[in-house]
């Protein structure tokens, strides 16, 4: 018998305590295992949904430089080819050496594939990963099947809440 539910309809749904428990997690695993005197340079967190685990790694592993690069790969809850509308300094991260470019999820790695290529020596560390992009990541807390939608903390209140502008 086909599955006939939609992405959401099979979900995971993460609470702001959760995601701060799993992102001090992740950041338990890479204690130690950067390049540069067991630490990184810097942290590059994909926004939007990596900017609160990137957050708190930076803080854990006592990382004071900070950047962001926006890739877009969503409309809504449908994945559409990544494009980057925000690219970190590239003077600060160069190719990546010693650059711990953190996200909330790795989903089919195309995201990954994007940043990776702009910074081909950098660690990835997400804090869920599913198995279609889980080889384009380096570290991550938590495995879900692919057809499970996870609901981060930002989306959801006691029902879902339309964003203020926008659907993307």
């Amino acid at each position: 018998m086909a599955d006939n539910r939609l992405p959401h309809e099979k979900g995971f749904h993460v609470s702001w305590d959760q995601l701060h428990r799993d992102s001090r997690a992740l950041a338990w695993r890479l204690d130690g295992k950067g390049p540069v005197e067991g630490g990184w340079r810097v942290v590059v967190a994909i926004t939007r949904g990596g900017l609160a685990p990137a957050m708190i790694v930076a803080r854990e592993l006592d990382i004071r430089m900070v950047d962001t690069i926006s890739v877009k790969s969503y409309n809504h809850q449908t994945q559409t080819e990544p494009t980057v509308i925000k690219s970190p300094d590239m003077e600060v991260v160069g190719d990546g050496t010693g650059v711990l470019v953190v996200d909330d999820l790795v989903d089919t790695g195309k995201t990954l594939e994007v940043v990776r290529e702009l910074m081909p020596k950098a660690q990835f560390a997400t804090v869920y990963a599913k198995p279609l992009g889980n080889a384009m990541v380096d570290t991550y807390v938590t495995e879900v099947s692919q057809d499970t939608w996870i609901f981060f903390p930002w989306d959801m209140a006691l029902q879902y809440v339309e964003p203020y502008r926008g659907t993307d």
